[in-house]
C-alpha cells in the first residue's frame, strides 16, 4: 500500500478527495461513515457542508488525538471510535440515515515515517507493522512461522517471486540471531535472484508482512460486507485501493452483487440472484496528472463505488469462498496469537 501523504512540507493529502466528495454528495446532508479516519482529510471536507454528520473509525490509537480536536469543533456532528472497520456491524446504526461509507486503504505519511510502527524498511530496529488492535507483530511472524508459511505469505500477499529463497534464508539466519528490520533487509538483498534498481528489493516482502500482520484481507472483506448491510437505500459505498490485491477483492465484491450471474436457461426466473448494487462504471476513477505530480504516492490509487438499490440487511455473497486461499494463509497467524495467550 502507498501512503496518502505527499511530503514533510505538506502534512496531509487525502487521495482523490474531489472525486470522493463528488460521488457521495454531502451538500445534500446526511450521515457519512469514514472507515479509515487517519488524519481526518475526508471527514473534514464532509463536515464543511451543513446538515452533515460523520461517524469515523480508525484502529490506530494515534488518530484519536486528531479526532479529539474534531470533536471540539463539531461536537454534535462528529463521533469517533477506535475500532477496526470490520467491527462496523457492532455499532447500533440502524436509526442513522447512512448516505455514504468511505474506505481509504492507504497508509498515511505519519504512519510510514513512525519508527515505532516499523512499517518501513528505511528504519532500523524492531520489526513491528502493527497499525493498532493487533495480536502479533512482524517480528513474531518472521521469527516464529515455518518456512513454507513465510513463502506463501511473500508470494500471495506480496507477489514476491523469490519468496522461497527469502523464506529459506530467514529460517537459516534466525537459528542463531533474532531478525530485526536491518537484518531482514540484508537477507532479502542476499536472496534476490534479480535485482530491481527502480524499486527497493524489500518492498514486496514488507508489503506482504503489513497485509498479514494487520489481517487486511479478512478486514477488507468483512468491512465491505458490514458496510453493505449498514448503508441505506441510495447510499454510496466508496473504496480507494492502492495495490492490485485489495482492488481485486473490491472489484469482485462490487461486480458480483451488481449483476446477475450467468445461469442455465432451464433455471426458473424466480431463482435468479437479485441485483443489489448499481455499478455506474466498471472502470475505477484514478488521480489526475496534476494530483500525481503534487502527491506521487497517489499514482497507484483506484476509486471504485456502488450505489445501494434498496434497503436490505441480510444478503448472500460468495466473496469468502472466492478468496478462501488468502484467508487460509492469513490464518497462519492464529498460532502466534494462541502462543501469545
Amino acid at each position: 500500500m502507498d501512503a496518502t501523504i505527499v511530503s514533510k512540507l505538506q502534512k496531509h493529502y487525502p487521495v482523490l478527495l474531489k472525486e470522493v466528495i463528488s460521488v457521495i454528495s454531502p451538500q445534500h446532508g446526511g450521515t457519512f461513515i469514514d472507515c479509515t479516519f487517519g488524519q481526518g482529510g475526508y471527514s473534514k471536507k464532509i463536515l464543511e457542508f451543513q446538515n452533515t454528520k460523520v461517524i469515523a473509525f480508525d484502529r490506530d490509537f494515534e488518530s484519536k488525538k486528531i479526532a479529539d480536536r474534531f470533536k471540539q469543533n463539531f461536537e454534535n456532528r462528529f463521533l469517533f471510535k477506535n475500532i477496526k472497520f470490520s467491527q462496523l456491524n457492532n455499532l447500533k446504526l440502524k436509526n442513522e440515515n447512512i448516505k455514504g461509507i468511505i474506505f481509504d486503504l492507504g497508509y498515511s505519511y505519519t504512519q510510514i515515517k513512525d519508527p515505532k510502527k516499523g512499517l518501513s524498511f528505511e528504519h532500523e530496529g524492531k520489526l513491528n507493522m502493527q497499525l493498532g488492535l493487533n495480536s502479533y507483530s512482524a517480528e513474531d511472524v518472521i521469527n516464529k512461522l515455518e518456512e513454507k508459511e513465510l513463502e506463501k505469505i511473500f508470494k500471495f500477499f506480496g507477489n514476491e517471486q523469490d519468496g522461497k529463497y527469502i523464506a529459506r534464508n530467514i529460517v537459516k539466519y534466525r537459528t542463531e540471531n533474532k531478525i530485526d528490520t536491518k537484518s531482514l533487509v540484508k537477507i532479502i538483498d542476499k536472496s534476490k535472484k534479480r535485482k530491481n534498481y527502480k524499486v527497493h528489493n524489500a518492498t514486496k516482502v514488507f508489503q506482504a508482512l503489513r497485509i498479514f500482520v494487520n489481517k487486511e484481507i479478512s478486514e477488507l472483506i468483512n468491512g465491505l460486507i458490514n458496510a453493505t448491510k449498514t448503508l441505506k437505500k441510495d447510499g454510496v459505498l466508496v473504496v480507494v485501493t492502492f495495490h492490485s490485491l485489495e482492488d481485486k477483492i473490491v472489484k469482485y465484491f462490487f461486480k458480483s452483487l451488481s449483476q446477475n450471474k450467468s445461469i442455465s436457461r432451464y433455471t426458473p426466473l424466480t431463482k435468479q440472484s437479485e441485483i443489489l448494487f448499481k455499478l455506474t462504471s466498471k472502470k475505477p476513477l484514478v488521480p489526475t496528472e496534476k494530483e500525481i505530480k503534487e502527491n506521487p504516492p497517489s499514482r497507484s490509487a483506484k476509486l471504485r463505488y456502488v450505489i445501494k438499490k434498496k434497503d436490505f440487511y441480510n444478503f448472500d455473497t460468495d466473496i469468502c469462498d472466492q478468496f478462501k486461499k488468502l484467508i487460509e494463509i492469513e490464518n497462519f497467524g492464529n498460532k502466534l496469537w494462541i502462543n501469545f495467550l
